[in-house]
């Protein structure tokens, strides 16, 4: 019997599983299983190296659909991410993302579908290194903005943790609306607007007040 297994990568104190978890099903998914893997940098570590992630591997049959709140939780870049897809689908697993609603299913056969999905998994893949890319790069322009200010002048301290501010990003990047991450992060409106209109200064905000 097939089941639905949701996969999740946790890399701070702020996120969980369990907002994972509920967030899927509130997007109509109903979980069979929950493997997760905390505490884990999808930037650095391939999901193969990852301890639940190889548990998951195993786990999994064909006809089982893996969840995932996006496809930037199925590798650190965008070779990683692809060839973990398509793995998934020669074993015959459906891949379902609670964020967008996309569906990798290996068992189409029609050229036209295959082509279709093929070129949507490339620029998913493509979208969650270059998320990572800019992340990376806002923390670098953030650290160095900050070292160029005076030190004794830190202005106000953020309302935002290192955690949110990295929810945002990723959902800004990944096109979610400004509402619907208010409702995710618990931040206000505002301080997501001041967010995506300089993210260097947003970073460089954590730097001077020493946020990791």
């Amino acid at each position: 019997m097939s089941q639905v297994i949701l996969y999740a990568r946790v890399s701070t104190t702020e996120q969980t599983a369990a907002h994972q978890r509920t967030q899927a099903e509130a997007a109509g998914f109903a979980i069979d299983a929950v493997v997760a893997d905390e505490g884990v940098s999808g930037v650095s570590t391939r999901i193969a190296d990852r301890p639940q992630g190889r548990r998951l591997f195993d786990m999994l049959r064909r006809g089982d659909v893996l969840v995932v709140r996006w496809v930037d939780r199925l590798g650190r870049d965008y070779q990683d991410v692809t060839d973990t897809i398509r793995e998934l689908m020669r074993r015959g697993v459906i891949v379902r993302t609670v964020i967008n609603g996309l569906v990798f299913d290996g068992a189409t056969k029609d050229p036209m579908q295959q082509a279709v999905r093929d070129a949507l998994i490339a620029f998913m893949s493509a979208t969650a290194q270059a998320q990572t890319e800019a992340t990376k790069e806002a923390q670098r322009a953030g650290i160095a903005h900050a070292k160029a200010r005076d030190d004794a002048y830190r202005g106000r301290k953020p309302s935002y943790s290192r955690a949110q501010l990295d929810i945002v990003r990723a959902q800004l990047v990944q096109g979610v609306g400004v509402s619907a991450i208010a409702r995710d992060t618990g931040l206000s409106r505002g301080a997501i607007y001041r967010i995506q209109e300089d993210p260097a200064d947003a970073e460089a905000a954590l730097a001077r007040w020493g946020v990791r």
